[in-house]
């Protein structure tokens, strides 16, 4: 089977034909290749000529060491690559400042309800939820993106499980907001009731307010997020039944939750033209193997596939490797 039959439209054509696309997400399962070829989309947009961002929101950073160079906390300029800046978001960081954010939403709300106590009190049991990281995590991506200090932005996600919460948050949160707004408004009618005096009517709800704005920035981030023109999800799989499995469960869940899916790469397919007759047994094998799962990647996303790119003979490491990645992935 040829293999390059399978793109019937390829990332080049992708972008052309959406001339708008703003923000591109690559993610899969662990070991696909994200990281690389989310740094060779913007390799490729960079030498399109858009000042682009190049950001990883997967807590398991490895841009530094795949460009060779820092750029860990913060927006970096790439050696090499004109109009191409990277940032490894400092999880860390972006931790510390939730909490901050949350001990003093706390405080507030402890207050407003003169309950006696120290914020301090109620952090941990709030940040041990484990999607806290990637809740934190989303805070950050949409600051990044709300910002809009580039014109292209080309995100490095976590594995697709991890994907999928992340980027689904801005529904799940506005779900959450509607309910607390509800609640707080509840509260606050009961607080005016029982109150003797009519301070309770003209005192300030902090929390209502923070409420009203997390509500505006969330809807914000949907209509960014679910924007076909603006956004594009790209998987990636290698020709192997696990990839191919996962993938295929989670682009049905991306399309329900409204985020725009902009294709399939597939990633270290060996050059068949490279190997002789000759060859090991063991590259015989896998390259058989590799052609039975190309049929079924043609099966299961048929129209889908963006680009294929081989099995290199090196690591992709370092500029010049990205820039062979990127030629090859928007041919």
């Amino acid at each position: 089977m040829n293999s390059e039959s399978l793109v019937k439209e390829s990332m080049r054509q992708v972008m052309e034909s959406n001339p708008k696309l703003k923000y591109l997400f690559f993610g899969g399962k662990g070991g696909v290749g994200k990281t690389v070829l989310a740094g060779a989309a913007a390799v490729a947009l960079a030498k399109m000529g858009k000042r682009t961002l190049l950001a990883s929101t997967n807590p398991v950073h490895s841009l530094s060491g795949m460009l060779d160079q820092n750029v860990f906390g913060k927006a970096t300029p790439v050696q090499g690559v004109p109009n191409l800046w990277a940032n490894e978001i400092d999880t860390k960081d972006t931790i510390d400042r939730s909490k901050q954010e949350i001990r003093e939403k706390i405080g507030w709300f402890l207050k407003f309800a003169e309950i006696k106590g120290k914020a301090d009190e109620f952090v941990e049991s709030a940040t041990m939820n484990p999607a806290f990281e990637e809740s934190a995590m989303f805070e950050n991506m949409i600051d990044i993106m709300f910002k809009d200090e580039y014109e292209a932005y080309v995100f490095d996600t976590a594995p697709t499980a991890n994907a999928r919460r992340l980027l689904g948050m801005s529904s799940v949160y506005s779900l959450w907001v509607n309910k607390m707004m509800e609640s707080r408004k509840e509260a606050q009618s009961l607080r005016i009731k029982l109150s003797y005096s009519k301070k309770a009517e003209d005192e300030k709800d902090p929390l209502m307010d923070y409420l009203i704005n997390f509500q505006g920035r969330m809807a914000h981030a949907k209509d960014l997020l679910t924007d076909p023109a603006l956004t594009a999800f790209f998987f990636v799989t290698l020709p192997e039944a696990l990839p191919i499995a996962v993938i295929r469960r989670f682009i049905n869940w991306f399309h329900e939750f409204g985020i725009p899916v902009g294709g399939v790469v597939v990633n270290m397919v060996i050059d068949k033209e490279s190997v002789s007759d000759q060859a090991d047994e063991f590259v015989r094998n896998r390259i058989a193997m590799q052609d039975d799962y190309m049929k079924e990647i043609e099966k299961q996303f048929d129209g889908m596939v963006r680009s294929i790119l081989p099995l290199f003979e090196t690591e992709v490491r370092g500029v010049d490797m990205l820039k062979r990645t990127a030629d090859l992935m928007f041919a």
